[in-house]
């Protein structure tokens, strides 16, 4: 019997991945990445700090690029492959990431008199130009719906799908007339691959509509048109073209169109799978279970866990929704995360660039601050560089770096922007904990996590737990590619697909005892500065914490 593969297409920040992996035992066979054109390393940018588009036609060039590329890589690596062996496909895209279509399901951006605008584009995950939307939003709904707060955490964010249209709304009205219905790239996507675009034909995936649009079949999908109506009449009039029925990724949106198998090579009719976040396909590929807690570390980092829907489940302040079956069939999907941690990174080696190309590059810092002990610094951050997406869901927040003296390193420097990032990790976890979600196990992925040892040893140390890693490097593509196989009917359910398709690495970064010491005073330091400066309640006082700094200092220099 012939082998049979599934496609995972990961539609990231900055690219488009292809991946192509044998269903019988998730053996990476073939790769592809597709970089987009426009703007800087993809993303559209303006004066604005807060802007960040990118226009479709990325995507519908990157998938050509890379389907027919990675079709092109397998027959060079597999003995007899032929692409009649790809049974099924999966897709993971950025998100919220939405973007206005006409009467047809075509992007606007497609039209001339839209093709340079950039209201007209996808508004990127990053595009935080909605702050004020976001806060209207959350304001109107805990006077009059609260029930839609208490499942997106009790703050809706600018990140998201409503905070932008809205604004869109007040700032481009010419686009916001012409768009027939805003869609999310994720649900765009496979509806492109299977001919399904024009909106009657649409089929919206749980894991965008209900964790980022305030879908809930409790109250009937989408929020409803009066609400929506207090914010715009323009929004209310939308409500009644938005869909219905939000399905999970057990389900094919359809098969593969005679277009895209054309443009391809693949066969015609080959399921496609409902749409899904990368960070959530990619906890599908690290083989997240109730318990298990997978960390998605990029240029930010997203926290997912999945709870059983037979198990009663307390609303979470804080996190970026509680979905039924958003992650995985059967069970709530919870989302958290961090807006910035691998881009705090590049932020300080490309833009400060300290001690040039090469004393500053990350290889080098990272050199560098692996020889400094914990504490030894005398610094402390906050990793707010893009705002606060978990605990707080607050995009006004900013960077803080405390205990600066004319001797501090660069080095000092990097390694207190990692250890910022793993003490947000561990409100994460602990916010998930004191409302009864059990993390019994971390396990990481993405680039940060296979490429930098430091990172995940300070993790360990910080949060006190083991830091696993993910078998695979391509984690996002391969959740793709599993859901592309339940569709197919490869593989009968999730459990089974991840059973076989998914593993870890054989290292483990183990939490050291002298270090955790040290990292949990610094902790109760940094949720001084976290409460000072996130919250209103805050009633303290921050005199002493440049000293405590200090001491920590002399100690970790014995």
């Amino acid at each position: 019997m012939s082998s049979r593969y599934t496609l995972g297409l990961d539609y990231g920040t900055n690219s488009v991945r292809a991946l192509l992996v044998n269903v019988a035992n998730g053996r990476e066979v073939a790769t592809s990445v597709w970089g987009y054109e426009q703007g800087e390393s993809g993303v559209l940018l303006s004066r604005d700090p807060n802007l960040a588009r990118q226009h479709p036609m990325e995507y519908v060039r990157g998938a050509e690029a890379v389907v027919r590329s990675v079709l092109t890589a397998a027959r060079k690596s597999v003995r007899g492959f032929s692409a009649d062996q790809v049974v099924g496909i999966g897709v993971d895209t950025t998100g919220s990431t939405p973007l206005p279509v006409d009467a047809q399901g075509k992007p606007l951006a497609f039209q001339k008199r839209f093709a340079k605008n950039p209201a007209a584009m996808a508004w990127l995950w990053k595009d935080h130009t909605s702050v004020d939307e976001a806060g209207e939003i959350t304001r109107l709904a805990a006077a009059i719906r609260p029930q839609y707060l208490a499942k997106c955490g009790g703050t809706y964010s600018s990140e998201w799908f409503f905070s932008k249209i809205l604004h869109c709304c007040r700032t481009a009205p010419e686009v916001f007339k012409a768009a027939h219905l805003w869609v999310e790239c994720a649900d765009w996507i496979p509806a492109m691959l299977t001919g399904t675009e024009a909106p009657e034909r649409l089929t919206i995936g749980i894991c965008a509509a209900g964790h980022k649009g305030l879908y809930h079949e409790s109250w009937g999908g989408y929020p409803d048109a009066e609400f929506l109506g207090q914010l715009d009449p323009g929004m209310a009039s939308l409500r009644a073209r938005l869909r219905g029925g939000a399905r999970s990724i057990d389900q094919a949106v359809g098969g593969l169109s005679a277009e895209w198998a054309k443009k391809t090579g693949l066969r015609e009719g080959t399921p496609v799978a409902v749409g899904a976040f990368d960070a959530h396909l990619g906890a599908v590929g690290s083989g997240v279970a109730a318990g298990r807690l997978v960390k998605i570390i990029g240029t930010s980092t997203c926290d997912i866990t999945v709870s059983s829907m037979a198990e009663p489940l307390a609303d979470v302040p804080g996190v970026c929704g509680i979905v039924p079956g958003s992650v995985l069939p059967g069970f709530h999907g919870l989302e958290a995360g961090q807006s910035a941690v691998g881009d705090i990174f590049n932020w300080f080696v490309n833009y400060l660039q300290p001690g040039g190309a090469k004393a500053g590059s990350h290889e080098a810092l990272t050199k560098a601050a692996a020889r400094l002990a914990p504490g030894e610094s005398g610094l402390l951050a906050l990793d707010w560089n893009n705002g606060n997406r978990t605990v707080l869901v607050d995009q006004r927040l900013t960077g803080l770096l405390v205990g600066q003296t004319l001797y501090t390193t660069p080095a000092e420097i990097y390694r207190a922007l990692i250890e910022a990032t793993a003490f947000g990790a561990l409100t994460i976890i602990r916010r998930f904990e004191e409302y009864g979600v059990k993390v019994d196990e971390v396990v990481n992925c993405g680039g940060i996590a296979e490429k930098n040892p430091l990172v995940m040893q300070i993790y360990a140390d910080v949060t006190g737990r083991p830091m696993k890693v993910s078998r695979s490097g391509q984690t996002c593509a391969l959740g793709a590619a599993i859901a592309g196989s339940v569709v197919a009917g490869v593989h009968r359910d999730y459990a089974t697909a991840q059973k076989v398709m998914t593993g870890l690495k054989s290292k483990v970064y183990v939490p050291r005892p002298a270090a955790q010491a040290v990292y949990a005073e610094l902790y109760a330091l940094y949720r001084e500065l976290h409460d000072a400066f996130g919250t209103q309640a805050w009633r303290g006082g921050l005199h002493g914490v440049m000293k405590r700094l200090l001491e920590i200092r002399t100690g970790a220099r014995g």
